[in-house]
């Protein structure tokens, strides 16, 4: 059982529901990278020459981030639609100390977007970072292209800090990336409440 704080959790609100990624995800998870190759493709992370090796099944790579979340250095999960697998979401290299931080990265089923499902995930995670988890700040990293992403952190409120060349293996070669940041200071109500409230 993992002493890590936040970690496992399920989360949810209304259709959304966020929950540890596992096993028994192996189909689903395995029929929606299939179907949705060509979309995710060019946000893909990809390991570099010399990078190490990317898990080379789907159990592999649970157990992996099973392992790192029993560390207490992510927080890999599934995201649920109405009970349906969805997409995955992953808080990632969690530091604690002086620094509470951590990165938030994410990719959906093409099949549930435009649904308001990816903001309400990230909101849900990154609420739960700030309270149970005792993070203080999260980043999120996008590459200039990704028109989607982009528009959940907009949804969001976050705030674009940085632009950072070549700063993540993605598709193949290091991509430049927009950075965007969220500290705990900055939305006391919670980002869900925030994403809610009428404009």
């Amino acid at each position: 059982m993992s002493t890590a704080p936040g970690w496992p959790a399920t989360l949810r609100h209304g259709e959304v529901t966020v929950r540890p990624l596992k096993y028994g995800d192996a189909n689903a998870w395995r029929t929606a990278r299939r179907a949705n190759a060509d979309w995710l493709k060019p946000w893909d992370a990809t390991v570099p020459p010399g990078g190490g090796d990317r898990p080379a099944t789907f159990r592999a790579l649970v157990r992996r981030l099973d392992r790192t979340a029993r560390a207490g250095t992510c927080m890999p999960f599934a995201i649920d639609v109405n009970d349906r697998f969805a997409g995955q979401i992953t808080v990632n290299n969690i530091v604690r100390g002086s620094a509470q931080f951590a990165s938030v990265g994410y990719w959906l089923d093409r099949g549930f977007a435009g649904r308001g499902v990816m903001p309400v995930a990230v909101a849900l995670v990154i609420d739960h970072c700030f309270t149970t988890a005792g993070l203080h700040r999260i980043e999120i990293a996008i590459r200039p292209e990704n028109s989607n992403s982009l528009r959940v952190v907009e949804k969001l409120g976050l705030a674009e800090y940085g632009y950072a060349p070549r700063f993540l293996h993605i598709d193949g070669h290091w991509r430049d990336h927009r950075l965007y940041a969220v500290t705990t200071e900055e939305c006391p109500g919670g980002l869900l409440r925030r994403l809610l409230e009428p404009q």
